[in-house]
């Protein structure tokens, strides 16, 4: 979608207090990334010369998100307020002999693409305008600039909501904030913006005024789609983007071969990869730059940030963040898996099990009742069920190294740093603090003692007590009439 001749300018320096937030609108995030970040996601796509971004509110925070962004001037708004001293600023930046097209977008509109955009841009050219507006109609348009067209259908003027009248507020077409300008009229006309208005400020939407009277042409692409066209002001226009957005993801990666068997309740970001036989149940969060592999399937109850899921793995009913997961290997359910756990082709992190730092060989197990952290296990490992790596000593965290078929018993502490040798076992109840040599039995048992009429005499009074002079006069009943026998 190469489009020559072509500047974009993004407008990200408004407060936005209608969201109530310390953070900045443009910020603000769905599917993945910041509202601009989506806007800029798309103006890159277009293959655009110059891509601006203007900035004032939080200025700091803005330019360190969109400067991850490659080829982004940065253009500081200063005191004059509106979106049309943004693009008087932005214009001044532009390479002095460019006479393109710019492309004006708005940061908190982030559901626009590249196809809609292009689609616009081709317009604009094919009709020789001086400039073309993107508008849409909706059934409500409160809080919207109103497109006002004259007797020819051309469009006459934009006015804000604040400012317009009863009889333009009845409009349902709607300015979406989306300009192409030929860069000339831009030039000639902005000099002219007059804050003669409720907000006193300069506004863009006065350019089409201007040009109109004089006698430029200005036309308005109507979006087919007006979801689109919705730009976001507060949290509840939030929230419908992101349905909006997830909605369409979501289909796109079902025409992709995925199976997601309850869109209603699958979030997926748009920085997320899946492959064809993925089968995604509900309630499932697919979060940052997951990638999932063939046939593996994620859910139900599940949330995955930042992991990479291998062919035909199974995780279900579990949390986990920075994790890597091998081909056939499986997780949970109810298993939290913390950042740089890596488990191996066939391998299984079980039931209530937590993790974290962790390298699992292939075919090893943690199944059930488990804390590893900070541990390094090789190939077909089996931890019985409530196996801790003891890994920290309240100073400094400590590792565990468990070699090939190792099997340790039941409620095992493995206190670190220690290391368990090759096919190795520990009995139940082991608390290792020394290394295990390779096919060693590791024990730490201590005879059992116990202590007669201790609760009768410590505990007297208790039911416990009661309970235990019953059994022991029914003992000694029984004991008296064998004797007698």
């Amino acid at each position: 979608m190469m489009h020559e001749n072509l500047a974009i300018v993004v407008l990200a320096a408004g407060a936005g207090t209608r969201m109530k937030s310390k953070t900045p609108k443009v910020l603000h995030r769905i599917g993945g990334r910041p509202l601009v970040g989506h806007v800029l996601h798309t103006a890159e796509a277009l293959g655009a010369q110059v891509i601006e971004v203007v900035v004032r509110h939080e200025r700091d925070r803005v330019v360190e998100t969109v400067s991850g962004f490659p080829g982004v001037t940065i253009v500081d708004q200063d005191e004059l307020p509106g979106t049309g001293r943004a693009v008087q600023l932005a214009v001044d930046a532009l390479p002095g002999d460019f006479d393109g097209d710019v492309l004006v977008l708005s940061g908190d509109v982030p559901l626009l693409d590249a196809d809609a955009l292009s689609a616009l841009i081709a317009e604009h050219r094919a009709a020789r305008a001086e400039a073309t507006v993107l508008s849409a109609t909706l059934d409500d348009a409160t809080g919207y600039g109103r497109i006002v067209r004259g007797a020819d259908g051309g469009v006459e003027r934009i006015v804000e909501h604040r400012d317009a009248s009863d009889e333009e507020r009845a409009i349902n077409e709607i300015n979406a904030g989306v300009y192409v300008f030929r860069a000339a009229g831009l030039r000639e006309t902005l000099p002219r913006l007059a804050a003669d208005n409720a907000q006193s400020e300069l506004y863009l939407t006065d350019v089409v005024r201007l040009l109109r009277e004089a006698g430029r042409a200005v036309a308005a692409s109507v979006a087919a789609d007006a979801r689109v066209a919705l730009g976001v002001n507060d949290r509840a226009q939030l929230s419908e983007a992101a349905r909006i957005l997830n909605d369409r993801i979501v289909r796109r990666w079902q025409l992709e071969g995925v199976t997601i068997q309850d869109p209603a309740t699958t979030w997926i970001d748009d920085t997320v990869t899946l492959a064809p036989d993925v089968t995604i149940l509900p309630n499932t969060h697919l979060v940052g730059a997951t990638i999932v592999a063939e046939g593996a399937t994620i859910g139900p109850d599940t949330s995955l940030t930042d992991c990479e899921v291998g062919e035909d793995a199974v995780i279900r009913r579990s949390d986990a963040t920075l994790a890597v997961f091998g081909p056939r290997s499986t997780v949970g359910p109810f298993a939290y898996v913390r950042a740089g756990t890596t488990l191996g082709e066939g391998g299984k992190i079980g039931t209530f099990v937590e993790s974290k730092n962790s390298q699992i060989g292939d075919g090893s197990k943690v199944p059930h009742l488990s804390y590893v952290g900070d541990a390094t296990i090789g190939k077909h490992v089996n931890l019985g069920a409530s196996t801790i790596t003891a890994n920290y000593d309240d100073v400094n965290k400590h590792r565990t190294v468990i070699e090939d078929h190792v099997h340790t018993g039941t409620h095992n502490d493995l206190v670190a740093p220690v290391r368990l040798g090759a096919g190795a076992k520990t009995g139940a109840g082991a608390v290792i603090r020394k290394d295990v040599p390779a096919g060693a039995l590791a024990l730490s048992v201590a005879p059992q003692r116990n202590v007669a009429g201790w609760v009768e005499t410590n505990r007297a009074g208790t039911a416990a007590a009661d309970a235990a002079r019953e059994a022991r006069e029914t003992e000694e009943a029984a004991r008296g009439a064998e004797e007698e026998g």
